[in-house]
């Protein structure tokens, strides 16, 4: 068996239903860049955009499913975002009640008992569980989920 020496997340790739809706929330409510793509650049019906940070890729969207996203079946259970700190979490929780967005639970929560990493937990258009999160929240707030960590259960 091969050693791998570092791994890392590279990119993400999500189904939407609607590119154009989706690509405008994702760049409006975490402000990542388009990279390119939402063409039919390669078949006729394919649509596609790349977006991320900073040139780097973060998030593909394809244009290819036909209903929204379905929690009970299996395949991808949330996304979530790490931001550096509490104020980071809370203007995209602000970003998110402007644009009317479903939220799990009522403001920041933590992950668990006594953890001091939390966040907010919401859906995008079609229905994907997203979290953006902070390493350190101040630990006053119960989490939602006392048997279980916040982010599993929702």
């Amino acid at each position: 068996m091969m050693t791998v020496t570092q791994l890392h997340t590279g990119h993400v790739g999500l189904n939407v239903t609607d590119l154009d809706r989706s690509l405008r929330f994702y760049r409006e409510v975490f402000g990542f860049e388009h990279l390119g793509g939402s063409g039919e650049d390669t078949e006729p019906g394919h649509r596609y955009a790349r977006l991320g940070r900073d040139g780097r890729l973060v998030l593909t969207l394809w244009q290819q499913a036909a209903d929204a996203h379905q929690r009970d079946l299996a395949g991808l259970h949330h996304l979530a975002f790490e931001v550096d700190s509490v104020e980071a979490v809370k203007e995209v929780e602000w970003s998110l009640k402007e644009r009317g967005a479903r939220f799990q639970y009522d403001g920041i929560v933590p992950h668990g008992p006594s953890r001091t990493s939390g966040g907010i937990f919401f859906e995008d258009p079609d229905g994907t569980r997203l979290e953006v999160y902070t390493p350190a929240i101040d630990g006053a707030a119960e989490p939602p989920v006392a048997s279980a960590p916040t982010c599993g259960f929702f």
